[in-house]
């Protein structure tokens, strides 16, 4: 698989292809903990992964054997939820999250047999959850090969870097970049985030 995604991108953009051989191939990952991930990735939005990572591990230590349910999240006070460093607005986004899966509005469960727009749908009925938090959803838990996220500033950044732009490109501009990528924007985007953590 690995030799056929830098074949691609050797073949369509040799620019991304480049930092390939920096980086390796990194492709979209797959997880079980749907409720999990996306209270993490509701705690991540606008935080540095540093700061990110603090909190969620100390938000994780408030659930009786660390196991993050929606059942438990609903018993916290807001007070004890706030006691991890998340901020008021995060709180009844995560609470909200979970009301609608105990009350059926978003399944879970269901989530992986849709379509990347469907599950965009589905997961931007949750208060605080726009498509950014949809689209990492889609690459880190469901393991879709095929997404990139206009939304995130580190993905924008990279490429503003890589291709040399003079200031920030504009959303078309980075269209008839990615569109290069296709089936494998997943990949090209965890290659861009690697890319700059290089010197």
């Amino acid at each position: 698989m690995d030799e056929k995604i830098r074949k691609h991108f050797r073949k369509v953009d040799p620019i991304i292809f480049s930092v390939v051989n920096k980086v390796g191939v990194l492709g979209p990952m797959i997880s079980n903990d749907y409720f999990s991930d996306l209270c993490e990735i509701i705690i991540n939005q606008q935080l540095s992964d540093k700061a990110a990572a603090t909190i969620f591990t100390r938000f994780k230590k408030i659930f009786p054997k660390g196991e993050i349910t929606p059942q438990s999240l609903l018993k916290l006070s807001d007070e004890k939820i706030r006691s991890c460093g998340t901020s008021n607005a995060k709180v009844s986004f995560l609470k909200d999250l979970a009301k609608k899966i105990l009350a059926e509005e978003l399944q879970l469960d269901e989530l992986d047999k849709l379509t990347d727009e469907l599950v965009i749908t589905e997961l931007t009925k949750v208060k605080g959850i726009g498509p950014w938090s949809a689209e990492m959803f889609l690459m880190f838990t469901l393991g879709r090969a095929d997404i990139f996220s206009h939304g995130d500033l580190g993905l924008r950044n990279a490429i503003k870097k890589l291709y040399k732009f003079k200031k920030e490109p504009t959303k078309k501009q980075i269209e008839k970049i990615v569109e290069k990528w296709i089936p494998y924007r997943t990949y090209a985007s965890r290659i861009l985030w690697k890319s700059l953590e290089l010197k």
